[in-house]
């Protein structure tokens, strides 16, 4: 009887690794994927900046943000804290039409952001 009562708890321990495997693996997926989408549009500011399109950086940074901002809610990293900085710096410096340091704000994101695990 305890013979099949620890085979029970075995079998029910090993399901239960398998289904809570994939669906924590998920779950940090999802985050990264907020992480991912901010690096993208992060980049896609620097680009736009670089050119000194002042509106186009404001609207990839802020997008960069909105990304950055919910990945906050999930994750603790001080790298995803000075990439949301950053960003912010960068949507306030272009919205002022200062293409040039709001560019270099949004390489600062990049930075950062792109060192978030």
């Amino acid at each position: 009887m305890t013979m099949s009562i620890r085979r029970g708890m075995l079998v029910l321990a090993a399901v239960s690794a398998m289904v809570a495997g994939p669906v924590m693996t998920g779950l940090a997926l999802a985050d990264n994927k907020h992480v991912a989408e901010a690096v993208e549009h992060a980049k896609e500011a620097v680009a736009h900046g670089k050119q000194g399109h002042a509106d186009a950086l404001v609207k990839h940074a802020e997008g960069a943000l909105h990304h950055a901002e919910a990945a906050q809610k999930d994750v603790k990293n001080p790298h995803l804290d000075e990439g949301v900085k950053h960003l912010k710096e960068a949507v306030e410096h272009g919205k002022a039409g200062h293409a040039d340091v709001a560019t270099q704000h949004a390489e600062g994101a990049v930075t950062h952001l792109s060192e978030v695990k």
